[in-house]
């Protein structure tokens, strides 16, 4: 049996039905299928559970979480029973609030992001944090580790500068994906499949040019192939 693609789809669907279906398309293909705040926010833990199904799929639950300490690590603590490979928080929230979703999640990966895909520079600037992009890419990244995160949310475009920043041991995760020739949608920092993978990436999170498809599984297998040609 073939392995699978170390994609994870994110489910962003209008209900639970059409997650589902999607979900039970591309498992064949992927390795992953990402939960957003949208589905969570709608469905809650059923959203979970249905677009796990049957199948041993990793679920990546992308919360995304950004509180104080204490919250964070109620929140986590609430979700780890649903047993997400991994649960996303905010960097920016600082090193006692990532500690303590580390803490309350024990068997769930924490992940980190750093700067969000969508902005650029000037984004950066209007909301006060010092960049260029990429160094504050580093800074973020450094941080999280320190703090007891076991993965990392970055661009494509700076995968390689986080890798050699934090060492082999951490996940690196990569929105911001797409095979050349799609439509970067509201995304700015972007790379395609095999660009990300060979900038270091550990799992790539692939959207629209999966579930936008007419055929989600037929696309899924379609990149999943593509990768295993360049490995």
């Amino acid at each position: 049996m073939t392995a699978t693609a170390p994609i994870a789809v994110a489910l962003d669907a209008p209900d639970l039905e059409t997650a589902a279906r999607w979900a039970s398309l591309v498992t064949p293909h992927v390795s992953t299928v990402k939960v957003g705040l949208e589905l969570y926010m709608r469905y809650g833990p059923d959203a979970v559970d249905s677009v796990r199904g049957a199948s041993r799929v990793q679920v990546f639950l992308d919360l995304k979480l950004h509180d104080i300490p204490a919250t964070v690590r109620g929140a986590a603590r609430a979700v780890a029973r649903l047993k997400p490979a991994y649960l996303t928080v905010h960097a920016a929230g600082g090193p006692a609030m990532i500690r303590e979703a580390v803490e309350a999640a024990p068997d769930t990966c924490i992940a980190a992001v750093t700067v969000l895909t969508s902005l650029g520079d000037t984004d950066l600037t209007a909301i006060g944090l010092d960049g260029p992009a990429p160094d504050a890419v580093r800074r973020l990244a450094s941080l999280a580790v320190g703090a007891g995160a076991q993965a990392l949310v970055c661009s494509p475009q700076e995968a390689a500068a986080v890798r050699a920043e934090v060492g082999p041991g951490i996940t690196l995760i990569t929105p911001g994906v797409r095979p050349a020739g799609a439509a970067s949608h509201d995304q700015t920092r972007i790379a395609t499949p095999e660009q990300a993978l060979a900038s270091g990436a550990d799992l790539l999170v692939i959207g629209r040019p999966i579930t936008g498809a007419p055929d989600p599984g037929a696309a899924a297998a379609a990149i999943a192939a593509s990768l295993r040609r360049s490995a």
